[in-house]
């Protein structure tokens, strides 16, 4: 054994408790969630014969697809929204100066320190007065106002790292402002750009409290109000179906995480060191 294989055994060996700790609920979640019935309160970690058919009965029976595309609806559009805003807004914080810019960079900070639950029943009267209630593009522009502040606040941060040289260089070459700015600077820009949209997605897959305030028809549900629906309010609990609804929620978040994760790296490493 070389010396190279016995440190990454070693490293291994230190990282095992805290690999199980993570990974220990989502496999208790898993093997509920291929248990038979009757065998899902039994104290045993594996089922005697597993029921893989659990996942496709509960999609049936728990209406498990639209609240995926609820979800998947809701989470895209208010991640696009929220960019299309704060990339502009965090641009021209980064690159000008004008007066009250320090408080208004204060006051989107002390916004994220609100809880959604605190303004839920303002934005419960808005939406009534708006006739969007029951309507999942309300869910929409609310989570995209929600993650403005923060996408702005991430951005504006990595922005004032990139080197304006960089555009002026462009504009001596001929390039008009706009055509630096899309050709030169939101290249650079785009690991930033990512992870924002990362974590704008995965705080508009996980919301509850609005989903469950404005939304009020199953078809309408996202995935969390779904899930939230098989436990609450019944006599009995089909826990394998819940563990199988809640374990197939975790795989879009998981894939995002797989497909972006170089540019996750990336945002969060570069400029540390600047």
């Amino acid at each position: 054994m070389n010396k190279k294989l016995k440190k990454s055994l070693l490293y291994w060996l230190f990282l095992s408790p805290l690999i199980v700790l993570i990974l220990f609920p989502f496999a208790v979640m898993f093997i509920t969630a291929i248990k038979p019935s009757n065998e899902v309160l039994a104290p045993t970690w594996w089922p005697q014969e597993p029921a893989w058919r659990n996942f496709i009965d509960m999609w049936a029976v728990t209406n498990f697809g639209n609240a995926l595309w609820n979800s998947v609806y809701v989470s895209v559009l208010s991640t696009m929204l929220a960019l299309a805003v704060s990339i502009p807004a965090a641009y021209a914080m980064s690159r000008f100066r004008f007066k009250g810019q320090g408080f208004f960079r204060q006051f989107l900070l002390v916004s994220q320190m609100l809880s959604p639950i605190v303004l839920v029943i303002g934005l419960f009267r808005l939406v009534v007065w708006l006739g969007l209630l029951d309507n999942v593009n309300s869910i929409v522009f609310v989570y995209g106002a929600f993650n403005v502040a923060f996408t702005v606040w991430m951005l504006q941060s990595y922005f004032s790292t990139i080197p304006k040289d960089l555009e002026e260089a462009a504009w001596i070459e001929g390039a008009s402002p706009a055509k630096a700015l899309v050709m030169v600077f939101l290249p650079l820009a785009l690991p930033a750009m990512t992870v924002t949209a990362i974590f704008s997605f995965i705080n508009a897959w996980n919301e509850f409290v609005i989903a469950l305030t404005m939304l009020r028809r199953q078809e309408s549900y996202t995935l969390p109000i779904q899930i939230f629906s098989l436990v609450a309010g019944r006599y009995t609990v089909e826990w394998h179906h819940v563990m199988a609804a809640t374990f197939v929620a975790t795989i879009p978040v998981a894939i995002v995480f797989a497909w972006l994760q170089r540019y996750l790296v990336r945002g969060l490493a570069i400029g540390a060191v600047k």
